[in-house]
């Protein structure tokens, strides 16, 4: 072998026997690896799967190398067999012996095809040469490359399929029930824009579960700076995605749910406001009318008619209900409850403004009595001049057209006598001076 012979010295018979001891302990660790592999779970899915895409090319690959793997292993087999019946021959080993074993156990005595000199993925017969040699270290070192690249797309493509594939159908599962509910309160495809949703996210499940049971690998993220066979997660941004999107509807759907359970108690409750508004508004426009017949010289703002908008409104909300088109209903009726609320307030506002002038009316007329009251309590009743006042007032104030300016006037010139009569000065509304302590109290 000459002096550049890459063995080196010759070993003696403890170093062979190290070195068997070894060999013999990685063949076993290597077999036991090979065997698992064999009987992966994810490797069988594997083997009887309709691949696409990229787990297609990666699987082509891997099951060239797991091919490959296999021969390296037989071919590490075989040396290590001739090693050992070399040993056996004797058991004090000759020179020519341990030479022998030095060449196999160091040198490069396993001759492979070429295809184990080449990538994993190109077949036997392609570029480069018809063999090669390798020592059992070298061959050692390959066969944990390729075992290592194979494990490592087997474990990605069964984490896949363990996970994704059982979560979608769980998510479509609960597709189905939220889309039979949906059905049930008229939302449905074309009508409503959940309806639309849910057929959307019916077709990307469909879609993503046929993609992640024919290329799992398109699903997989590996670890960042991991090593490890397997090493990594399964991506499931587009289940994630979809999964929020269908509780997104679902909520839209209990909200259409609480809708129909007591949609006729607020159409029913909007029937009363609305009444009540109309109502209102009707007693105004009475109020208008008697107050231009009895009240002189007084502006009385115009009173505007019922709500006919809101009505037909309210009408619709009803044809809604009947023919069970809640996601239409919903929105209508939340609008028309708070209109109806403002058309009451404001029906209640025009009858304030419209009464304003009967309210000061029986304001004097009640201030008129009561000072008629207090004069008379402090025996006054029979004063001419006061009795005199007081019928000019009252005769102003109870008929019509009744001049509230001109009434007011003469009831508070009767204030004035009867304050004077009794020694005190009453306080006129809305301006300072001295107030009225001997009031009626009323």
């Amino acid at each position: 072998m000459g002096d550049t012979d890459p063995t080196g010295p010759v070993m003696d018979r403890d170093e062979v026997d190290r070195a068997l001891a070894r060999l013999g302990a990685e063949h076993e660790a290597i077999e036991t690896s090979l065997l698992a592999l064999q009987d992966h779970a994810g490797r069988r899915l594997l083997e009887g799967a309709a691949l696409t895409g990229v787990t297609a090319e990666r699987w082509s690959a891997a099951e060239a190398s797991i091919t490959l793997l296999w021969n390296c292993f037989d071919a590490y087999t075989g040396a290590l067999r001739t090693a050992r019946e070399i040993r056996s021959r004797r058991r004090w080993s000759s020179r020519e012996d341990l030479a022998e074993l030095t060449e196999l156990l160091r040198g490069e005595a396993v001759t492979m095809a070429g295809g184990a000199a080449a990538t994993a993925g190109v077949p036997d017969g392609g570029p480069g040469r018809l063999s090669e040699r390798y020592s059992l270290a070298t061959l050692v070192d390959r066969m944990n490359q390729l075992y290592a690249a194979s494990l490592d797309m087997v474990v990605a493509a069964d984490a896949v399929w363990s996970a994704l594939p059982a979560r979608i159908d769980l998510l479509a599962a609960e597709l189905r029930r939220t889309r039979e509910l949906a059905h049930s309160v008229g939302v449905r495809p074309g009508e409503h824009p959940a309806g639309d949703d849910l057929e959307r996210i019916t077709r990307t499940l469909t879609r993503l579960r046929e993609q992640v049971v024919s290329d799992p690998l398109a699903f997989w993220t590996p670890a960042e700076g991991s090593s490890a066979p397997g090493g990594g997660r399964p991506d499931t941004t587009v289940y994630d995605r979809e999964a929020r999107a269908l509780e997104d509807v679902r909520r839209e759907i209990d909200a259409v749910l609480a809708v129909r359970q007591d949609a006729e108690q607020r159409i029913v409750r909007l029937r009363d406001v609305l009444s009540r508004a109309d109502r209102t508004l009707a007693e105004a426009r009475t109020a208008r009318g008697e107050v231009l017949a009895k009240i002189a010289a007084t502006e009385v703002p115009v009173v505007s008619g019922p709500p006919t908008a809101l009505q037909e409104q309210l009408a619709a909300a009803a044809e809604y209900r009947r023919h069970a088109q809640w996601h239409r209903l919903s929105p209508l009726l939340e609008s028309l409850e708070e209109k109806a609320e403002d058309e009451l307030l404001r029906a209640r506002e025009s009858l304030t403004a419209v009464t304003a002038p009967l309210a000061v009316r029986a304001e004097l007329r009640g201030r008129l009595d009561a000072y008629k009251a207090k004069v008379a309590r402090l025996g006054h009743a029979e004063d001419p001049e006061l009795a005199e006042k007081y019928e000019k007032a009252r005769r102003m104030l109870w008929s019509a057209p009744c001049d509230l300016r001109v009434a007011g006037q003469a009831v508070l010139r009767y204030q004035h006598a009867a304050a004077e009569l009794l020694g005190s000065a009453p306080r006129v509304p809305g301006q300072g001076g001295p107030v009225d302590r001997t009031g009626p109290g009323v």
